[in-house]
């Protein structure tokens, strides 16, 4: 396998299930015609229809960038709070990876269908805790195997439950 890097996505699904983690550094995406996906894609379409989306630096596409009282905002976009700790640190992972260009920005995770926002800032321990999960998640990715398929409440709704439960 050529030269691997972590990157968000890999985090979210990391604190869901390795297994998810392993597909997709292979390319083998979940069924993108899954409503849960599609919903996903809706809902990102429909709100803040006037705050600069989708804005990609090096291997991150981050749903909402802005500038508010000379800060630096960048924002991520959730169909539910249900995987929040996977949200969060989807969204910290890009902190980190921004402060490693030298860009300080502070966070904030957007659910429009709770009327939720969550601000989000980088501290030490959580840029301890991310090294260590791409250190797992590198791990996961070296493997020849994917991890063995456990059976997890997010199983119902995943875009890959058909190829691990056949």
């Amino acid at each position: 396998m050529k030269e691997f890097k972590v990157y968000a996505t890999l985090v979210w699904y990391y604190l869901i299930c390795p297994k998810q983690v392993w597909y997709m550094s292979r390319n083998i995406v979940p069924n993108q015609d899954d409503p849960n996906i599609q919903i996903g894609k809706v809902i990102s379409e429909q709100y803040y229809k006037n705050e600069r989306k989708e804005v990609v630096i090096e291997n991150m596409i981050i749903d909402i960038v802005k500038k508010e009282d000379n800060h630096l905002i960048v924002g991520e976009i959730k169909k539910s709070s249900k995987n929040l700790e996977s949200c969060m640190f989807q969204l910290y992972f890009y902190l980190k990876k921004l402060q490693e260009l030298g860009i300080e920005a502070e966070g904030i995770l957007l659910i429009p269908k709770e009327k939720k926002n969550i601000k989000l800032n980088l501290t030490e321990e959580i840029k301890q805790k991310l090294e260590k999960m791409e250190k797992e998640i590198e791990e996961i990715v070296k493997n020849e195997t994917p991890p063995k398929t456990k059976k997890i409440p997010f199983c119902k709704n995943c875009g890959y439950r058909d190829m691990c439960w056949s």
